[in-house]
């Protein structure tokens, strides 16, 4: 999951619209999320059908703004000053995500978690522990039964990824040049080519898992956008167009939100479909989105809401989906019905979120970057 563009980094102009975006795409996680209730498993029954791709969008967009942030800095600062800075960003929520995760535990006891049944205290405890530090959990360990490896907050696993992708750009990929990244980009690009097209599922879907098709699939997810973020922004690739954010929004929602293409023999089609998203479609609506920093006006304040709001959102959310699929599931609840709860746990997630933001994650990060930053 990106974030915005580091509070604690020198000022420099920002990028209004790819915050925008940023929030865009979280929302249309929690949709994809309270729709996937309904669908049992069937990706053909799947409303917000690509909605999974929006973390692919993220790690783009994550990989041009570190590279916008940090690029031109390293004559002053370490691998460690820059590790320190990340995680500054990041693990607040992170630690937030965890502890609602194991506060909403106790009502996540439905027939499709039969394993938290016996789930008993040091259990808990344990994967507080390992959840707050990001160490992942092995699936004959995690008891929810789904292979997560952070089972009480299973969106965690893409910062997870999100943190390795760092850790590879602070290590050296930096220093690549331009010519080194692009090879290094496209390789990436052709290994995400025959995950959909020659893969068994023909899509991205996966990453939670720490057995080596999860970690094979994480991989394959997350070094193609970060890195060609970072080339991207290198490139300054800018596309100037009328109305970018509205444009933008518009090409990402339909990007994420078409049928899927293609079942049985012919799941190529829909591999095809996503790797033309990731590849060519999402560094597109990046550039027209970066052509625009000077963008103003009521649309794009809400942008930098939205913005602020998208990654507590996407942090946050997924301990009350737990919640509502085992209801959905288990008591048999009718459409009509659970769009109503579902809109409910729509809100309710947007105010934790928000909640989280500004009593929480703010406060803490101005803290640690005193603490941590004074000297960086």
């Amino acid at each position: 999951m990106t974030t915005s563009t580091d509070a604690i980094a020198p000022a420099k102009r920002h990028y209004a619209i790819l915050d925008g975006l940023r929030g865009v795409a979280a929302l249309m996680v929690v949709l994809f999320h309270l729709f996937e209730a309904y669908a049992h498993g069937d990706p053909q029954k799947q409303i917000v059908n690509h909605g999974y791709m929006a973390v692919d969008f993220f790690f783009l967009l994550s990989g041009f703004v570190v590279a916008y942030a940090y690029d031109d800095r390293w004559g002053g600062m370490s691998a460690w000053q820059f590790y320190k800075r990340r995680l500054v960003r990041l693990q607040p929520m992170i630690v937030a995500g965890t502890l609602i995760g194991a506060a909403l535990l106790t009502f996540q006891h439905w027939s499709i978690f039969p394993k938290l049944e016996t789930v008993t205290t040091v259990q808990v405890l344990m994967m507080v522990l390992l959840g707050l530090v990001m160490i992942p959990m092995t699936p004959s360990a995690e008891p929810r039964g789904w292979g997560e490896i952070y089972p009480l907050n299973g969106p965690q696993w893409s910062l997870f990824y999100e943190y390795l992708a760092n850790i590879l750009y602070a290590l050296g990929l930096r220093k690549l040049s331009n010519r080194a990244l692009g090879a290094l980009v496209a390789l990436s690009a052709v290994v995400l080519v025959g995950l959909l097209v020659l893969g068994p599922r023909g899509d991205v879907i996966g990453g939670w898992a720490l057995d080596a098709k999860g970690v094979w699939i994480g991989l394959a997810r997350v070094m193609f956008p970060f890195f060609a973020g970072v080339l991207l922004m290198r490139l300054g690739a800018r596309i100037k167009v009328p109305g970018a954010f509205a444009v933008c929004s518009l090409l990402l929602i339909v990007g994420l939100s078409l049928p899927r293409f293609g079942v049985s023999e012919m799941r190529w089609l829909n591999g095809l479909y996503e790797a033309a998203c990731i590849i060519l479609l999402f560094p597109l609506i990046v550039a027209i989105a970066a052509g625009d920093q000077d963008a103003d006006g009521p649309s794009v304040r809400i942008a930098r809401f939205f913005g602020d709001l998208s990654y507590p959102l996407y942090i946050t959310h997924y301990p009350l989906i737990y919640i509502y699929t085992g209801w959905v599931v288990d008591r048999k609840i009718p459409p009509a019905q659970g769009a109503l709860a579902g809109a409910g746990v729509f809100v309710v997630a947007v105010a934790i979120a928000w909640l989280c933001l500004k009593l929480y994650d703010e406060p803490a990060r101005r803290w640690l970057a005193r603490k941590l930053l004074a000297r960086a």
